[in-house]
């Protein structure tokens, strides 16, 4: 099980095992909103639980998904696409050692021109 919290602990919430790979993602989106590209993990949307949620905020941020974020701190904590039965957890808002490695880079062509991506992950121009 995941544990994960906002900055200020206004939004806690745990969450059940990965359904996928854990991701770095570059798109400009996730650079906007993060300031960085962010690290993410699905998981089933069914199995994340809310111990405290009263400034979790969604914003539609493309035609396809929103993201959730706490409105009293600004942590950016989730990605849930409209279609799917999964929620992508963003990884620096886990609480404590999960064990979880990155396994692909996405959206590289639209990565910063400030920065390299290093390491032997797999690099994907566009979504996996």
């Amino acid at each position: 099980m995941l544990r994960g919290s906002c900055l200020c602990g206004a939004v806690a919430y745990t969450a059940g095992v990965p359904t996928g790979m854990a991701i770095a993602c570059h798109c400009d989106e996730c650079r906007r909103q993060s300031g960085h590209h962010f690290a993410a993990v699905p998981v089933a949307k069914r199995s994340l639980r809310f111990q405290r949620q009263e400034t979790l905020r969604w914003y539609r941020a493309s035609d396809i998904g929103k993201r959730g974020f706490c409105c009293a701190c600004g942590s950016t904590l989730f990605w849930r696409g409209d279609e799917g039965a999964h929620v992508h957890l963003l990884m620096g808002a886990l609480d404590g050692a999960t064990g979880l490695h990155l396994g692909a880079h996405v959206w590289v062509r639209e990565r910063g021109d400030y920065y390299q991506i290093g390491g032997d992950l797999p690099q994907f121009q566009e979504g996996e």
